[in-house]
C-alpha cells in the first residue's frame, strides 16, 4: 500500500467491514488509488480506532471517524477532547447544535473537522413521523438543520446528495465542508439508503466530498471500483 496521499480526496471510501483486519486487507486491495477512509462506529468494538491508527500512520492516509456522537453537552466534549489525540481529520457529531458546541470546545486547537449529521440518508418522511420529528419536507428540514448547525460553529455537515444544493445556497454554508453519504455510482443497488444519487451528481449539488462503501469494498476489485467512481468524479 502507498504511503502517499495522492489521490483524489473527494472520495472517502467507508470500511464498513466486519472487523478491523477485513478493512485493512480491503484498504491493501485498493492502494494508492485512495487517499481517505471512513470508519464507522460498527467498527469501534473490532478493532476500529487501531485500524485508524494504522491507515493514518503507516501509510498516511486521511480518517474519517463516523461516530455521530450524540449525549450531554459535558460528556460530547469529554469524549471529543479525547478523540483529538488520535489525529483524526473529521468526526460526526448529531448536529444538535448544542452538540456542535460541545464538540468545538472539546475540538479545542486541533485540525479536526466536527461534521454534523442533519437527517440520516437511510431515512424517509414515515421513518421521520415514527420518531415524532417535526412535520416538514425532508429538504427543508435538512436545510434547517445545516444552517443551525453551522451557527453553533460545524466545521460541515452531512446530508445526502439531494440536499447539497439548498445547503450551499445558505449564507451560513460559506467555507465549510457538506459530505454526503448515500452515493451510489450509476447502476450500484441502493442497499438501505433511500436519498441516492451518482458521484459525479453529488459533486455538481456542491458537496466537497462522496462517501461510498459497499460499492467499493464488495467488489471483486476493489482498486478498479473505487478508480471508477473517480471517473465519475473527473
Amino acid at each position: 500500500m502507498s504511503q502517499k496521499n495522492v489521490a483524489d480526496d473527494r472520495l472517502i471510501v467507508a470500511l464498513d467491514t466486519s472487523n478491523a483486519i477485513a478493512g485493512m486487507e480491503i484498504a491493501a486491495k485498493i492502494g494508492d488509488a485512495v487517499s481517505f477512509y471512513k470508519i464507522g462506529l460498527g467498527l469501534l468494538s473490532s478493532g476500529g480506532m487501531a485500524l485508524a491508527n494504522e491507515l493514518k500512520a503507516e501509510f498516511g492516509k486521511k480518517i474519517f471517524m463516523d461516530l455521530k456522537l450524540f449525549d450531554i453537552g459535558a460528556t460530547i466534549e469529554k469524549a471529543v477532547r479525547g478523540l483529538t489525540q488520535f489525529d483524526l481529520d473529521f468526526l460526526t457529531v448529531h448536529g444538535d447544535p448544542y452538540v456542535v458546541k460541545a464538540a468545538q470546545e472539546g475540538k479545542g486547537g486541533s485540525d479536526m473537522k466536527i461534521l454534523a449529521v442533519t437527517i440520516l440518508t437511510s431515512l424517509d418522511r414515515q421513518d421521520l413521523d415514527g420518531a415524532l420529528i417535526k412535520p416538514g419536507d425532508i429538504k427543508d428540514l435538512v436545510q434547517e438543520r445545516a444552517g443551525k448547525a453551522f451557527l453553533a460553529g460545524a466545521d460541515g455537515v452531512i446530508a445526502s446528495p439531494q440536499e447539497a444544493t439548498v445547503i450551499r445556497a445558505l449564507p451560513e454554508a460559506a467555507g465549510k465542508l457538506i459530505v454526503t453519504p448515500g452515493v451510489r455510482p450509476a447502476g450500484a443497488d441502493a442497499g438501505d439508503q433511500k436519498r441516492i444519487t451518482t458521484p459525479g451528481q453529488a459533486i455538481n449539488n456542491g458537496a466537497d466530498h462522496i462517501v461510498v462503501g459497499r460499492p467499493i469494498w464488495q467488489a471483486e476489485d476493489p482498486r478498479l471500483a473505487a478508480q471508477a467512481v473517480l471517473a465519475e468524479l473527473s
